[in-house]
């Protein structure tokens, strides 16, 4: 069965960093992709960014201020977030999709996380 948890979330003033964690465990295969995703309230989920076969993809709104990146030997998927904004502020999931290809529909991934919230104070 597979297992993912995030961490790392919490509470930052507007324009500090803060670096997600998102452990897998269970059937985990290296090359599927692994997407982050937010959901701030009375919104849908939406994507964030993701890694996959060729590459790491990003929502235009966190081009630039956010980086995923991925230890396969310690099977964790990372979101370093910097120049938070308080519209960053969400509950983060981490998701794994069985293709090693991304997309940014949260359906389209089989596998998610309890989440972490991030709050971004002005």
């Amino acid at each position: 069965q597979v297992q993912l948890v995030e961490s790392g979330g919490g509470l930052v003033q507007a324009g500090n960093s803060l670096t997600l964690s998102c452990a897998v465990s269970g059937r985990t295969i290296s090359t599927y992709a692994k997407g982050w995703f937010r959901q701030a309230p009375g919104k849908e989920r939406e994507f964030v960014a993701a890694v996959d076969w060729s590459g790491t993809h990003y929502a235009d709104s966190v081009k630039g201020r956010f980086t995923i990146s991925r230890d396969n030997a310690k099977n964790t998927v990372y979101l370093q977030m910097s120049t938070l904004e308080p519209e960053d502020t969400a509950v983060y999931y981490c998701e794994m999709r069985v293709r090693t290809y991304y997309s940014v529909a949260p359906d389209d991934y089989t596998y998610w996380g309890q989440g972490t919230q991030v709050t971004v104070s002005v």
